[in-house]
């Protein structure tokens, strides 16, 4: 019998084969869980429908993958749309996984102090806000020892350069993590949080992922980066029962580079090319 055998949930974030939520679904799916994907809404005049193409690629073979629906998170009717049909297709739910992230590039790209008070407010909706709105609406379906996850990066809680308003919001979703497993205690639901170290992904290329991805190789204790394949298992590990104690957890999966205090042995390797 698989880890999700019986299991069924949501999962939001999936934008192509490269998503850290691809990566936990598909590791759900394989383990016997029943899941249901949203996808970024295309634009009216995109007769292509590139964002649903992308995400259907991947579910429509899965025979666990049991719907896609557009939702856009800033929208309550989108999302009340999503749990309308997680209803009718599962009556109740055991798990939501949470990878939704965006800030106006141009906000983004520039320093914090010149950050515009409206790419802000959109940045913190769509990154922090959401994640409160989506499991408000879907706290009626959820199952006594419910999980909800959501990804979150060490920008939030130290200085990123680079990263910039995406760790403000950040920071504001590590702290509702920890204010909505207070909330969803009594219901029996758990609320966690993986902290992933650098991959490639969409959101990860906006980000200057690979100057991130070179840092931590020299200076994590492993000395070397993790895989997407590490990042779901251990996402997993916090949706399934074994993680039945845990919640209002933040789990580093970085190779240990959130543990570092100094440069480690990239200072080492500096020292011996300046000799």
């Amino acid at each position: 019998m698989g880890l999700f055998e019986g299991k069924r949930g949501v999962i939001l974030g999936v934008a192509n084969d490269h998503s850290i939520a691809w990566a936990i679904a598909h590791f759900v799916m394989a383990e016997g869980g029943l899941c249901g994907f949203t996808h970024l809404p295309d634009r009216p005049d995109d007769e292509r429908q590139r964002n649903r193409r992308r995400v259907a690629q991947l579910t429509d073979p899965q025979p666990n993958a049991r719907f896609l629906l557009p939702m856009d998170v800033t929208s309550d009717e989108d999302i009340a749309r999503v749990v309308q049909q997680a209803r009718e297709s599962f009556g109740t739910i055991d798990f939501l996984v949470h990878s939704i992230a965006y800030a106006p590039l141009e906000d983004l790209k520039a320093d914090t102090v010149d950050t515009s008070r409206a790419g802000f407010k959109h940045a913190m909706e769509v990154s922090a806000y959401s994640l409160i709105a989506v499991v408000r609406a879907l706290r009626p379906l959820f199952q006594q020892g419910g999980s909800v996850l959501t990804l979150t990066y060490f920008g939030g809680e130290k200085a990123v350069p680079g990263y910039n308003v995406m760790g403000i919001c950040k920071a504001a979703l590590d702290a509702i993590v920890k204010y909505l497993a207070f909330d969803l205690g009594p219901q029996g639901v758990r609320v966690n949080a993986v902290s992933a170290g650098p991959l490639r992904t969409l959101a990860g290329r906006a980000a200057g992922v690979d100057e991130m991805l070179l840092l931590y190789e020299k200076m994590a204790p492993l000395g070397r980066n993790v895989t997407h394949e590490e990042v779901a298992r251990a996402a997993a590990f916090l949706l399934s029962d074994l993680g039945s104690g845990i919640t209002g957890e933040i789990l580093h999966v970085d190779a240990g580079y959130n543990i570092m205090g100094s440069p480690g042995r990239l200072l080492e390797a500096h020292r011996k090319a300046g000799s």
